[in-house]
């Protein structure tokens, strides 16, 4: 099983985002943080995070790059209840079961992401199309094979990605997702 972790090649991600993601946090896409905003109106740090942030679940913060990582046993589930707790208290899900099925459907969409070996890195990108966010997803490869990650080290191995559709605000209200 795999999941995602932030990294952090340089240190432009304190630049670009407010917060930024520590490196080796648990990501998700973390898209339905802008459910309650107008893209459009989005500006600086925040529309940084919009068009190409993953979500840090420790710091809440906001990170460029994830990488596919292995899990050990147990890691998944506390990944869950992480973000669960992060919904009812930053968010404001009504309890902590309703938070938990949100919770694990976004972990769900993340591990569909980490078909990829672990070490690869992914990016995201979002846009606003027809009035709906839309994410695509692109993958990169070390060209120092198993040297360390340095920045500009990287080719994008392939095409962008279209992600499956995840309701969480749904979920909080208990409509099914897409």
């Amino acid at each position: 099983m795999k999941l995602l972790r932030t990294v952090a090649l340089d240190p432009s991600d304190t630049f670009v985002f407010d917060p930024a993601a520590e490196p080796g946090e648990w990501a998700v896409p973390g898209t339905f943080r802008f459910w309650s905003d107008d893209p459009a109106a989005l500006q600086g740090k925040a529309r940084s995070a919009f068009r190409g942030g993953f979500l840090g679940l420790q710091s809440w913060g906001w990170s460029t790059l994830v990488q596919v990582v292995d899990v050990k046993d147990g890691e998944r589930d506390m990944v869950v209840g992480l973000l669960a707790h992060r919904l009812v208290e930053r968010l404001g899900a009504p309890d902590l079961a309703v938070a938990r099925g949100a919770a694990e459907d976004e972990v769900a969409f993340a591990e569909s992401l980490c078909s990829e070996p672990a070490g690869i890195l992914i990016a995201i990108r979002r846009t606003v199309e027809d009035g709906e966010i839309r994410e695509t997803f692109r993958t990169l490869r070390s060209r120092c094979g198993s040297q360390p990650h340095r920045a500009f080290s990287f080719v994008e191995v392939d095409d962008e990605r279209s992600a499956e559709e995840i309701d969480l605000a749904g979920a909080f209200l208990g409509r099914e997702s897409k």
